[in-house]
């Protein structure tokens, strides 16, 4: 009987170092929004990516801040801390030369763990010299036990074949805990499909609207050759309402058409998309509310 590999990989690193960038590439799939804003991930999203006998379970988790105050921070913070434990391997994420107090709070979260930990450094497309990055891998050489130190281009996939063979030969042996007819359901296809929505908002108003905003998938109404999408769109404060609705609702509009492309691609089938917004004061401070609309919830995709 041939033995069979299979393991939990959590993705942790600080706000927009490109956790879910490496996720997609590594999945070859679109699994977790991207834009150059930091917080675009609120769930922990489950991708799974099978070889032959290895199996590997990966985690995106949302970014971790240093003291935070704001509710909505402290809810991603726990959410990205206690996966750590839960995990066979542990993916710390950083980029280029950088290596600052957030950082090294999550080596402090490291130690505590004593996790199977690979570091990877991000983004090296970005450095002409790779000499440069030769006193940051000492250093962090210095500070944790890492399995291996590898430098990668998400954007570009370099590396990426060498991090993925890393991670398979560190699997513990386990059983398969999910076969190749494994499928996303209704609530994954909702969470996805807000994902989606919010991308949009934060890629076009990203620098006039904080991240204020949370898309709920209302319905999804699957007809046979069409697919209904009602979300509503919750913000802040009036201002911002008028902000993604825009001039003549011309910026909503924009953001529904942008929106149905990708959903259209992710469902594989013509969509109608409805989208509302809605000021819900202070929504991001309301801890029943932010946990009743779902963040820091687990969801899982093939």
């Amino acid at each position: 009987m041939i033995k069979e590999y299979c393991g939990y990989i959590s993705i942790v690193g600080k706000p927009n170092v490109g956790k879910s960038t490496i996720i997609n590439s590594i999945l070859e799939k679109k699994v977790s929004i991207t834009s150059r804003k930091s917080q675009t991930t609120r769930n922990n999203i489950l991708g799974i990516k099978t070889v032959g006998n290895k199996q590997m379970i990966f985690i995106d988790t949302p970014g971790m801040h240093v003291k935070s105050k704001k509710t909505m921070n402290k809810i991603l913070n726990k959410s990205a801390q206690s996966i750590i434990e839960d995990s066979d391997i542990v993916l710390f994420v950083l980029q280029r030369l950088s290596l600052d107090k957030e950082d090294q709070l999550i080596i402090e979260k490291l130690k505590e763990s004593e996790q199977k930990t690979i570091c990877v450094i991000n983004k090296i497309d970005q450095i002409e010299d790779k000499d440069k990055l030769l006193p940051l891998i000492d250093k962090l050489s210095s500070q944790y036990p890492f399995i291996e130190i590898l430098l990668v281009s998400a954007k570009t996939n370099d590396g990426m074949g060498d991090l993925v063979e890393t991670i398979k030969s560190h699997l513990p042996e386990n059983q398969h805990m999910y076969d190749e007819n494994f499928q996303i359901n209704t609530s994954e296809d909702k969470f996805m499909i807000s994902e989606l929505i919010r991308e949009k908002i934060i890629r076009r108003l990203g620098d006039e609207l904080p991240h204020d905003t949370f898309v709920k998938i209302d319905d999804i109404n699957n007809k046979t050759d069409i697919v209904e999408v009602y979300a509503t769109i919750f913000v802040n404060r009036q201002s911002q309402k008028q902000i993604v609705i825009g001039a003549g609702g011309k910026i909503l509009k924009n953001i529904g058409e942008q929106s149905r492309i990708d959903i259209e691609e992710y469902l594989n089938k013509k969509v109608f998309l409805k989208t509302w917004v809605k000021v819900k004061k202070n929504w991001n401070t309301d801890s029943n509310f932010i946990q009743s609309l779902g963040v820091g919830n687990n969801y899982e995709s093939k």
